[in-house]
């Protein structure tokens, strides 16, 4: 049996406010997870729901089933170009940070990626857009302290 895995991620302005929504699934066993974060992006949100929910399995060699309406993620890994990627060092790719760190998750278990269209109803996903939206819009934002070293300081205008 699969645990199954839906994830999502919001950003409020690209970038903004952001968060992830994370709805885990093992037969009668359900685990919901959110975050919200004071400066981000959508796609790391996306990619930080799905490293969330990996980071959360208590045992390695799980398979797992992510469904994520994020075609930023799922291609990136079922079209193998985070591993053509992460050959080149990550060079001049988005993300970095999150890409080694999902890596080293991805590698302890057995994932499948199956894509979902978002906002076309799908039940578990529309539960991760209301999770991830939520925490954008919290009072308790984190800071997405690598971008904001990394690329938040080149939007400043002096």
């Amino acid at each position: 049996m699969s645990v199954v895995v839906y994830t999502d991620g919001a950003a409020k302005g690209n970038p903004g406010n952001g968060g992830y929504g994370v709805v885990m699934m093992f037969g009668s066993h359900r685990k919901e997870i959110s975050a919200g974060f004071e400066l981000t992006t959508n796609n790391r949100m996306e990619l930080l729901s799905v490293i969330i929910a990996l980071e959360n399995l208590k045992k390695d060699g799980v398979e797992v089933v992510v469904y994520s309406d994020s075609k930023y993620v799922v291609d990136a890994v079922e079209k193998k170009w985070v591993f053509g990627w992460e050959k080149k060092n990550f060079t001049k790719k988005k993300n970095p940070d999150l890409w080694i760190r999902f890596l080293k998750s991805y590698r302890k278990h057995s994932v499948r990626f199956i894509w979902v269209k978002g906002h076309a109803d799908v039940k578990e996903n529309e539960r991760c857009d209301q999770l991830a939206v939520a925490a954008a819009e919290s009072d308790s934002l984190k800071k997405d302290v690598w971008y904001e070293n990394n690329v938040g300081k080149k939007n400043e205008l002096f």
